[in-house]
């Protein structure tokens, strides 16, 4: 603790975890009764959510009490994929092939369970990641215009997110922006969070409205596909190059 007292509170307190100094973010909330932790999707920070009462050095000690959690979460992240000729890539829920031929075009396509890429090995990855992105920039963008329709709401401005902390948004003035790598994930697990933005046009909260909202406009099974977040979401962020 006196550690932390020592400390310039201009800098980011960090943990060291299996050779790895992780920078702990702290959010104070109203809601919050007690303090939780977790590590973010790509392991780059961690994270703890306390009441507004909580005391920074209560929430560095309970991240240090708790360093072997810390540890089995950062073993349990997605080991990063080589873009080589037989790498597998999730898309679409489904695990893809790459297969890269450098006699064939640059463009990729998607077509019975692998992913067809040419071009030299040398820049793969970021065509192969804008690639990504526009695919679920035409996705999101058919997903959002059914789901405004289905809502009564105009067509919202679609924005692609790259953030660690969440899938989605909807800013106050319509604009919603969904996380890329969505695009890895089942279909329905993609358009259950597009739904959930949309009912933020209706209802800025999650209330009992908000809910009965979202429920409205997704036609699927909106606690499946949470679970499946919950459950699944950290794979999405494979790292690849």
């Amino acid at each position: 603790m006196l550690d932390w007292l020592r400390r310039d509170p201009r800098e980011v307190p960090r943990i060291e975890v299996e050779g790895r100094a992780l920078p702990i973010v702290m959010r104070r909330t109203a809601s919050a009764r007690r303090m939780t932790m977790r590590l973010a999707p790509d392991g780059s920070e961690v994270r703890i959510t306390l009441p507004r009462w909580g005391r920074s050095g209560e929430a560095l000690e309970f991240a240090r009490s708790r360093a072997d959690w810390l540890a089995s979460q950062l073993a349990a992240l997605p080991a990063p994929v080589a873009l080589i000729d037989g790498a597998v890539l999730p898309y679409r829920g489904a695990a893809h092939v790459l297969r890269h031929d450098p006699a064939r075009p640059r463009r990729v396509r998607a077509e019975a369970g692998a992913l067809h890429i040419g071009g030299p090995l040398d820049g793969l990855d970021s065509r192969l990641r804008r690639w990504l992105e526009a695919e679920a920039r035409r996705l999101m963008a058919d997903d959002l215009a059914h789901y405004c329709a289905r809502a009564g709401q105009p067509q919202a401005r679609l924005m692609l997110s790259r953030a660690t902390r969440r899938w989605g948004s909807c800013a106050h003035d319509g604009t919603i922006r969904l996380n890329w790598r969505l695009i890895m994930a089942p279909d329905s697990v993609r358009r259950s969070v597009v739904a959930h933005e949309v009912a933020h046009l209706l209802h800025m909260d999650h209330s009992p409205r908000f809910h009965a909202a979202l429920k409205s406009l997704f036609e699927g099974d909106i606690d499946a596909a949470n679970q499946w977040l919950k459950r699944e979401g950290r794979s999405l962020y494979v790292p690849f190059g």
